[in-house]
Formats: structure tokens, sequence, C-alpha cells
């Protein structure tokens, strides 16, 4: 990552003339890199300074080069909430007692993916699951990511008679997140691919999809996804009521600077149990143990 992106995401949120309380140490927060690096630094940063002006705390963003190291920073205290995919957000409040999702956008309720094409293929699009991408070359995005992998994977072993995804293409990729997904598969590096439709939705109005070369050829049923979660004992570093207060912020965000950058209408509340059904792919595909 680039010094200065480093820094701009670092950097606390200017509030003039406020003093911050000195018994309380700065609020931090992280979030999956699942895109664009420059965009999600931007978002992220505006989303500080939001959360700093709120809740009279010193706020910081901690960028992190891929999902796991999401999950660890989120595991071993360096960040106290994250913004995460529904996977990601399971396996992080496994292992902290006390961990909540509270806080997901509207369209998470219902999030799919879209499976995409290189045209060459000629593959077109289609309301049935596209069995014709079997013996083809197929990239993921992260191997923890919902959208990217673990629903994905649920859907074509289903759709295969539970054969493992090695099996049925000619070669399996992961990119690392969905913006790369997209490229590779424009360019031909890998015949079919699988994206977080709203990431699709976002690089296409950045003109960054080529028709001419990718398309969607199946979109997917939808599931629960990205969400807030905070983690265990944070009232207890930052007094009682916190959780709820950071809830309440998030949730009131209406400023569309913010919202369009994550592609979102509005936040929402969330709990824990919204995401049991992906708690249960995971087990089911040998993805959580």
């Amino acid at each position: 990552m680039r010094p200065a992106i480093i820094a701009l995401a670092l950097t606390m949120a200017s509030w003039s003339g406020a003093a911050f309380p000195q018994d309380k140490p700065a609020f931090v927060f992280t979030a999956i890199p699942d895109q664009d690096e420059t965009r999600l630094v931007e978002r992220f940063t505006r989303v500080a300074d939001h959360l700093q002006k709120k809740l009279g705390l010193p706020v910081k963003y901690l960028p992190v080069k891929s999902y796991p190291a999401a999950v660890t920073a989120f595991t071993n205290g360096q960040v106290q909430l994250a913004w995460f995919g529904g996977f990601t957000g399971v396996q992080a409040r496994r292992q902290i007692t006390g961990s909540e999702a509270i806080a997901q956008g509207a369209e998470d309720v219902a999030f799919k993916s879209f499976f995409i094409a290189n045209t060459k293929t000629g593959l077109a699009a289609s309301n049935e699951f596209p069995k014709q991408i079997a013996g083809k070359s197929f990239t993921f995005g992260s191997r923890a990511s919902t959208s990217g992998r673990l629903m994905p994977e649920y859907f074509i072993r289903r759709a295969f008679a539970g054969r493992d995804p090695d099996e049925v293409f000619a070669r399996v990729g992961f990119s690392g997140d969905h913006s790369r997904t997209i490229q590779l598969v424009q360019s031909g590096a890998y015949e079919v691919g699988v994206v977080d439709y709203s990431v699709w939705e976002l690089d296409k109005q950045a003109g960054k999809v080529d028709g001419a070369q990718v398309g969607v050829i199946w979109e997917s049923p939808t599931f629960p996804d990205y969400q807030w979660t905070v983690r265990g004992g944070v009232d207890g570093l930052y007094g009682a009521g916190f959780t709820e207060k950071l809830r309440a912020t998030l949730i009131a965000i209406d400023d569309p600077a913010i919202l369009s950058q994550f592609a979102r209408s509005k936040f929402i509340p969330a709990k824990n149990s919204d995401y049991g059904p992906i708690e249960e792919v995971g087990k089911l595909t040998n993805l959580l143990n």
C-alpha cells in the first residue's frame, strides 16, 4: 500500500474546537478489502470523519491487505469495529465472545452474486444456473468472500451433484477481490468468474467494465451478506451504552457521499441470528469448522 494512502487512511478526521476524552483509547475500525484500494480509503475516511464527529472520540480507519487480515485485526484487538462480509463476520464473532452484528445495508438483507463470463465463451444470460460453465477456467474472489466464494461454491455444488469446484472447472483461481475478478474475466485470463453484484454496478458506473468483453450470465438467489460487527467488550472501554450509541450512529448515516460509495440506500439494524444461513452454508461446504 502506498505511503500516501496509508497516511490518508490513518489520519484522524479533523474536528475543530472539540476536545477528546483523555481516558479513552482511539476507536479503530477496519473493513474487508473487497474492491479497489483507492475507493476503499476514500469511503472509509469519510466514515471515520462521520463517526468521530458523532461519537466524540478520535476515530481511525485501519486498512488491511486481505479478508483474513481483517478478521485477525478484529480478533486480536487491533480494531473494535469491522465492515465484514457475511462469512468473515461469522468467523470473527465465533472467536470473540460478545461480538455483535449491529448494522447492515438495507440491500444486505437480500444480497446476490453475479456469475460473469468473457464474451468469447459465447455464454449468454440465463435465468437457469449456467451448467455450460463446466470445463472452463473459473475465478472466485477472496477465499473468505461470501458473495465471491462461499455462496457461489454452494450454488456450484448444488448444480453439479455436490462436486468440488476443482472437479467442475478446468482451472480454479482466487483473485483476492471483486474488482480484480472483473478485470481477470474481462481480459480473458479466466473465462468465467463470480462477483458481488454491488461492486459490479460500481465498477460499471466508473467505466471499468467493458460490455463488449464481459457480461453477467446468471444472477444468484439472495442471501444475507455485509454488516458492521462490533467487538465484544467495547462498552467496558468506552462506557455503558456505547454499543447502542454506535449502532444508532451507523443507522442514522444519511450522507449521499457515504451511502453512494457503499452502493447502499441506508443502514438498518442487524443481529447475529440474521447470519445463521451463512453459518449453515459454511458448514455444508466445509469452509467453516
